[in-house]
């Protein structure tokens, strides 16, 4: 049984229209699955989560009204590399409120040689500092190739600086509201018609009948015309 589902091809309606396969799309996804969950149960309230992401592990605390909803992390077959969009996604959804089982190792930020997470490093990836910093690279050093690969940005007039602003904006309008509504499906147009409407058998027995009778006066109307001239 599916309780929720969030896809980052929703996340327009909460005002990212472009870079939906990053850590940021990841991390703004997995938070409004949370949200989602948590309304559904009636436990946004009671859990809202870490709501101004810090890039710093976090867990969250049993309140006195309900356990945490707990769930458990399916990475399928993704390669649980560290720093993969999945623990992005991971980390929104602890951010959302939902208690998931994890380690700190994986998300983006985690040093090797430290065996720590940095928090900075971690909360530039949550908010689009690494596209900020790959943005700016190619700005300066191939700007054709930075007008074709970020030619959606440049569309809808969004610059690095814009960027983090923007990533504060949909967490806010997710949280705000996680369900928006559906916008209503208009009615199928009247399409032309170029063959012949398939008919049922009593239409189809009528018609039979109808053609029988005028073939049938046809006939009675030639044998009179003969009988005429045979009497001339």
């Amino acid at each position: 049984m599916i309780l929720a589902s969030a896809y980052a091809h929703e996340l327009p309606q909460f005002g990212l229209d472009v870079g939906l396969t990053n850590y940021a799309a990841a991390y703004c996804t997995g938070l409004l699955l949370a949200r989602r969950v948590l309304k559904k149960l009636e436990m946004d309230e009671d859990y809202e989560g870490n709501v101004e992401a810090s890039g710093e592990d976090y867990s969250v605390e049993p309140a006195e009204s309900r356990r945490p909803f707990r769930a458990l992390l399916d990475v399928g077959l993704v390669r649980t590399t560290t720093g993969n969009r999945v623990f992005g996604a991971l980390k929104g959804a602890l951010d959302g409120g939902i208690d998931i089982p994890h380690s700190e190792k994986r998300f983006a930020g985690f040093g090797k040689d430290s065996k720590q997470l940095d928090a900075e490093v971690h909360r530039k990836y949550i908010y689009g500092g690494h596209v900020v910093a790959y943005m700016n690279g190619l700005m300066e050093d191939e700007p054709e190739k930075y007008q074709s690969q970020f030619s959606e940005y440049i569309k809808k007039g969004i610059e690095p600086g814009s960027i983090e602003e923007i990533y504060k904006k949909v967490h806010a309008a997710i949280r705000a509201n996680p369900c928006p509504e559906r916008p209503k499906k208009q009615a199928p147009k009247e399409h032309k018609r170029f063959n012949l409407k398939k008919l049922t058998y009593e239409e189809r027995k009528a018609k039979l009948i109808e053609r029988l009778n005028a073939l049938n006066a046809a006939a009675a109307g030639n044998d009179d015309d003969d009988d005429e001239e045979d009497d001339e």
